[in-house]
C-alpha cells in the first residue's frame, strides 16, 4: 500500500465523518485510494522504539496542582453525583510549551478500584468530548447544550477513568510551538507516556494501582504503542514504574491490509455489494503494503464504493433527518454523530456546551474561551505504520491482558477486519467461540485465544459504549476482572 493510500486509510477512521462519506459522491476514502501512487513503506513503530535509548522524561513540579484541578461541579450537572472529578493540564515539554488536557472521573470506590486511561482515535479526536461526554463518561450533554444528565452505564462505576486529549492540538490540548502540530504515532506515544509519569506525580495514590488502557478506532495504534513504551521503560527507568495490567481496543484500526480486505468482505457478507463485484475484488485486488492498485481492481472498487447513503458507523441505523421513523438496531440516535462530529454544524450540543466560557472555566481550561472541536483538522501526521500487529504480538507475550472487541454493525473497522487481523497473529484458540450474556440476553460472542481475548458486541456500531451502553459496561467489567464474559443467562 502506498504512503498516500495509508494516509487515506486513516480518513476511514476520522470520527468527523458524516453519512455523506459513503454516499458514492467522491468523498469515500476507498475511492481516493484507487488513485494513490506507490511509495516507500513507513518504518514500524517497534523499530523506532527499540532504536531509541531511554533517558528520563521531563517531570514538572506538581505540588498543589491536584487540589487546583478539582472540579467542584460542572455547569448544569445533575444533583446526586457522589464521585470526585478533576481536569486541567499536564506539561509534557516546558521548552516548547506543550501541555495536554485531561479529565478524570473517580469511581465512588476510588481507593479500591483500578485506574483506566481512555483514548479516542481519529487520529486527532477528543477523548474528553467524544469519549467522556458521548460514550462512557459519567455525564451526557442534554439537547439544550447547557445541562447534563447522568449516564447510569458510565465506566467510572467500575474504575477510576482518566480521559486524555492527545496529541497537542486536539481538544483543549495545545502547544506554543507551531511545529508541534506536525506529529505522528511515535511522538504521540512519547507525550502520552510523559503525561502519565507527571500525572502520577500529581496523583501519587495511583502510582502503584493496577493500570489499564482502553479506547477505540485509531487508538488501535495509540494503545499498543503506548503500552509497549510503558513496558519497555518500566525495565530501565528510575522514575515511576507504571503497573500496566491490560489493554482493550474497540473496532481497532491495527492493520492496513486486513482493514481493506475485511471491509470488502464485510460489505459482501452484509449484502451491500454483489457477488460479482466481490469476486472481482478477490481476483484482482492486492491490499498488501507494497502493492499497486491494478486497473481491474480499480474498476471493481469503483463499483464497491457505490453502496448508497447509509451510515457506515452503524449500517442498520436510519439517517439523521430520515422520515422513516425506524429505530437503529442499537436504539442510538443517529443525529448524535452529526451533532458531535460534523464540522458544518456550528451549534451542536457537545460543541455548544464545551465552548461555553463558564464550562471552560470550571474545567480549568487555559485562557478561556478556547475553541474546542471534536476532531482536529489542523494536525499534520508524519508517521503511521501499516501494521501494529508485531507490537500486539509482543504485548501478548509480555503477560498483560490483551482484548479486542467489535461492534458488529460497524462497516468502518468491521468485525471481519478484526478477525482477519487476529488470524495474522497466529495464536491458538483455548476457549471456543460462544455466546455471552448480559441482562438475560446475548450480548455478543467471545473467543479466548492464547494471550488474547476477542469479543463481539451484538447490535453495536463503531462507538460501542454509545450504541450498547449496558453491554459495553458488562464487557468492561469482565475485562478488568480478567475473566471472559459470562456464558449463561444468569
Amino acid at each position: 500500500m502506498t504512503k498516500t493510500a495509508r494516509l487515506l486509510s486513516l480518513s476511514l477512521l476520522c470520527l468527523v465523518a458524516s453519512v455523506q462519506c459513503y454516499g458514492g459522491n467522491g468523498n469515500n476514502p476507498l475511492e481516493k485510494l484507487i488513485k494513490a501512487q506507490k511509495s516507500k513503506r513507513i518504518p514500524s513503530f517497534r523499530d523506532e522504539v527499540l532504536n531509541v535509548e531511554y533517558s528520563p522524561v521531563y517531570i514538572g513540579p506538581q505540588d498543589g496542582l491536584k487540589e487546583a484541578d478539582k472540579v467542584e461541579s460542572l455547569p448544569g450537572q445533575p444533583d446526586g453525583a457522589t464521585f470526585d472529578q478533576y481536569s486541567g493540564y499536564v506539561t509534557v515539554d516546558p521548552v516548547a510549551g506543550r501541555a495536554l488536557f485531561y479529565y478524570f472521573a473517580q469511581s465512588e470506590n476510588s481507593s479500591s478500584q483500578p485506574l483506566v486511561l481512555w483514548l479516542n482515535g481519529g487520529p486527532g479526536c477528543s477523548s474528553f468530548g467524544n469519549g467522556a461526554m458521548m460514550e462512557l463518561g459519567p455525564f451526557r450533554v442534554n439537547s439544550d447544550g447547557k445541562t447534563l444528565s447522568q449516564n447510569k452505564y458510565a465506566w467510572n462505576n467500575e474504575a477510576n477513568m482518566l480521559f486524555l486529549e492527545s496529541p497537542a492540538g486536539v481538544g483543549f490540548s495545545y502547544s506554543n510551538t507551531t511545529s508541534d502540530y506536525v506529529t505522528g504515532d511515535t511522538k504521540t506515544a512519547a507525550d502520552a507516556y510523559t503525561f502519565l509519569i507527571n500525572w502520577l506525580e500529581r496523583f501519587p495514590e495511583y502510582q502503584t494501582r493496577d493500570f489499564f488502557i482502553a479506547g477505540e478506532s485509531y487508538a488501535g495504534h495509540y494503545i499498543p504503542q503506548l503500552a509497549q513504551l510503558i513496558l519497555h521503560n518500566n525495565k530501565i527507568t528510575n522514575q515511576t514504574v507504571i503497573n500496566l495490567k491490560g489493554i482493550a481496543i474497540g473496532n481497532a484500526y491495527i492493520d492496513e491490509e486486513t482493514l481493506f480486505a475485511g471491509t470488502m468482505d464485510y460489505y459482501w457478507s452484509h449484502a451491500l455489494i454483489s457477488d460479482e463485484v466481490h469476486e472481482g475484488i478477490i481476483l484482482n485486488c492486492n491490499f498488501s503494503a507494497n502493492a499497486n492498485i491494478s486497473k481491474a481492481c480499480e474498476t471493481y472498487l469503483n463499483q464497491a464504493i457505490r453502496i448508497g447513503y447509509i451510515f457506515p458507523y452503524d449500517i442498520y441505523a436510519p439517517l439523521c433527518g430520515s422520515s422513516s421513523g425506524s429505530p437503529s438496531t442499537s436504539g442510538f440516535d443517529p443525529c448524535t454523530d452529526n451533532y458531535l462530529y460534523s464540522l458544518l454544524i456550528s451549534k451542536t450540543i457537545i460543541y455548544k456546551y464545551l465552548n461555553t466560557q463558564l464550562v471552560q472555566t470550571s474545567l480549568h481550561v487555559t485562557d478561556p474561551p478556547k475553541t474546542w472541536e471534536s476532531c482536529s483538522d489542523t494536525i499534520g501526521w508524519t508517521d503511521s505504520p501499516a501494521t501494529v500487529l508485531p507490537v500486539i504480538k509482543e504485548l501478548m507475550n509480555s503477560g498483560i491482558s490483551v482484548w479486542l472487541y467489535s461492534g458488529d454493525t460497524d462497516a468502518v473497522v468491521s468485525v471481519t477486519t478484526t478477525r482477519y487481523a487476529i488470524e495474522h497473529l497466529q495464536t491458538t484458540v483455548q476457549t471456543q467461540w460462544y455466546p455471552w450474556y448480559t441482562q438475560a440476553e446475548v450480548g455478543g460472542y467471545a473467543v479466548g485465544y492464547e494471550n488474547l481475548t476477542f469479543v463481539t458486541v451484538r447490535g453495536s456500531g463503531h462507538f460501542v459504549p454509545s450504541y450498547q451502553p449496558s453491554h459495553a459496561l458488562a464487557l468492561f467489567s469482565s475485562f478488568l476482572a480478567g475473566e471472559l464474559p459470562p456464558s449463561n443467562e444468569n
